[in-house]
């Protein structure tokens, strides 16, 4: 057997790239027959109806505006639904045929077993469930100074869409619906100072790619994976608002650059419509798929190369792991009463926002 082993692991790279290589015209074609069959037979949203989780900020509330425009039912869920007010007024000027808003917390299962039962009590079913909600870091691993972050980011990123799709699942049987997933090239693009979600991310894809199967025809999945892109950008500012009782302003503040995630939320709505499987942003992306597989290890010295220390030798990300965010010296505000008087859970969510960020 181990002879047997050697030999393939010889012969099946070659051959998969060759085979690969002869096939790729044959596959473009049939992608780009589905592309065009999938435009004119588009599921209509008139009157569907969507939940849409983590919709209060970000690329939630860009897909909410993405539905409304194609005349859809909308339920929008957030932690908080101080901003989903808003949110839901621009949703009905755009074409939205009904809104209805929801303060729920995504990584707890009571919590989604109440909008989902309260969606399905008011309009009768289900169409697409959108699971947005998402949180991303900018530290190193080694430089977090308390674990307890660890289990919040994977409870934001895996539970906080397993919880929701567990609950309204026999609903998509029945309405033979969709379930749409925020997903990251970070499941298996490695970048520094996103371990832990990339880790997410990759569970993430791997249980729907699962459940793809176990669900066969009966509800739809759609995968988006996006790499890098900007989300509540204000004067180049990445404003965190989903984690505004977590943290004060002057640390929900850091510089960023991204692709425009209006445009992503534009593709998400749409390939869901057109029933894909997958959406992706920017799709060059995959491009290093065939690195990752054949070739890791020019993978691993590209990425040397290109995220090389830069001159200052800083390594702590402007998020930061317990130390100072504003290089200026401005003061923080101390804590309030209140936030002292939380429960160990609450109270460890100041640290949690401090070294984290939320890229979507």
């Amino acid at each position: 057997m181990d002879l047997i082993n050697s030999v393939l692991n010889i012969v099946v790279p070659p051959a998969s790239l060759v085979m690969l290589a002869l096939a790729w015209p044959t596959l473009a074609l049939i992608n780009a027959c589905e592309w065009v069959y999938g435009m004119f037979s588009a599921d209509s949203m008139e009157n569907k109806v969507v939940i849409i989780t983590g919709a209060s900020s970000g690329l939630g509330e860009q897909i909410a505006y993405e539905y409304a425009k194609r005349g859809a039912i909308l339920v929008l869920v957030a932690r908080r639904d101080t901003r989903l007010h808003g949110i839901s007024e621009n949703a009905r000027q755009m074409g939205a045929r009904h809104v209805m808003i929801v303060a729920a917390d995504v990584v707890k299962e009571e919590d989604c077993r109440r909008f989902i039962t309260e969606t399905v009590n008011f309009y009768g079913h289900i169409d697409h469930l959108v699971n947005a909600t998402s949180l991303g870091h900018t530290f190193y691993f080694e430089e977090a100074t308390d674990t307890s972050v660890f289990p919040h980011l994977l409870d934001i990123n895996f539970w906080g869409n397993v919880y929701p799709t567990y609950v309204a699942l026999p609903h998509l049987r029945r309405s033979r619906g969709r379930i749409i997933v925020n997903a990251s090239v970070e499941n298996w693009f490695p970048l520094p100072r996103m371990s832990l979600y990339s880790a997410a991310k990759s569970a993430l894809v791997n249980f729907y790619e699962t459940l793809r199967l176990e669900v066969k025809d009966d509800v739809g999945i759609t995968i988006a994976t996006h790499g890098w892109i900007g989300a509540e950008l204000i004067r180049g500012k990445l404003m965190l608002d989903n984690g505004a009782e977590m943290q004060w302003k002057e640390e929900r503040e850091v510089h960023v650059t991204g692709g425009p995630v209006e445009e992503f939320a534009k593709l998400i709505v749409a390939g869901a419509c057109r029933g894909d499987p997958y959406v992706k942003y920017p799709s060059w992306y995959d491009a290093f798929l065939l690195y990752r597989a054949f070739m890791p290890k020019v993978l691993g010295w590209t990425f040397r190369l290109l995220l090389a220390p830069d001159s200052t030798g800083r390594r702590t990300s402007l998020v930061g792991t317990g130390r100072p965010l504003l290089e200026s010296g401005s003061p923080r505000k101390p804590p309030s009463p209140m936030a002292s008087s939380r429960s160990p859970m609450a109270s460890s969510r100041v640290t949690y926002a401090q070294q984290v960020t939320k890229l979507e």
